[in-house]
């Protein structure tokens, strides 16, 4: 039975020499426990005055050819135009938004199919008012030139986008202040960053409680603009 017994010792090796090699083998990456992380999203604001305004404006003409119309519209679009740079509006800061022709149509009682009586032409352009002091007498201007069309006024802070900075930076604060809260009360607490995201096209400027300002003619309400900032933050936990 010898040759039995002297046959099943390298067996026995083979087995001892892998459960060494099993021992010594490092742990992988993937096989080490992951960080604990928490991630919170917060919201910063800041004030700020708006400094320019954006208007429509335009004409509209009719007449019984589209010829004799798009003569009568260009000759009332030149005259407001005019009129803008003349009060102060940089030619750069007008641009036409909108240009349009259509057909006019009689409305026959006897039930016979409309008939084309003649055409309407619309000109706008869109304005950028730097001046809000002269925001006022700007609209008044616009009615004496027969602007037959104005609307659209929405007010803007010009360097907003650098004053939205302060906002980013409340966001980051107010995010930390809730992850150190929520860490401590689940007994950890709030390590290095990992990651900061800010969410794009979040917290457009909107108005908040209106300032009346006196301007030359109408009073204009300019008001307050809110300035948003969003972002997400991952920490690690210790």
């Amino acid at each position: 039975m010898r040759p039995t017994i002297l046959a099943s010792r390298p067996a026995a090796l083979l087995a001892a020499t892998a459960l060494l090699l099993t021992f010594a083998t490092p742990i992988r990456a993937e096989d080490k426990i992951m960080d604990r992380l928490i991630t919170v999203s917060a919201t910063g604001y800041a004030y700020a005055e708006p400094d320019q305004a954006r208007l429509s404006a335009g004409v509209t003409a009719e007449a019984d050819t589209a010829e004799a119309a798009l003569s009568a519209n260009t000759e009332l679009m030149k005259k407001v135009v005019d009129g803008l740079k003349e009060n102060g509006v940089d030619a750069k800061d007008i641009q036409t938004s909108n240009f349009h022709v259509e057909p006019r149509y009689t409305n026959p009682r006897d039930g016979t199919p409309p008939v084309i009586n003649g055409y309407r032409v619309s000109n706008q352009v869109s304005i950028l008012a730097r001046d809000l002091k002269g925001l006022g007498g700007l609209l008044d201007k616009l009615i004496t030139l027969d602007a037959n069309q104005v609307h659209g006024l929405d007010f803007e802070v010009s360097k907003a986008e650098t004053l939205k900075d302060e906002a980013r930076k409340e966001a980051v604060a107010n995010a930390r202040r809730r992850a150190e809260l929520l860490a401590a009360a689940a007994g950890a607490e709030v390590g290095e960053v990992v990651t900061i995201a800010e969410e794009t096209g979040y917290g457009a400027p909107r108005p908040m409680a209106a300032r009346m300002a006196k301007a030359e003619a109408a009073p204009i309400e300019a008001g307050t603009e809110t300035l948003e900032a969003r972002v997400t933050v991952t920490w690690k936990l210790k």
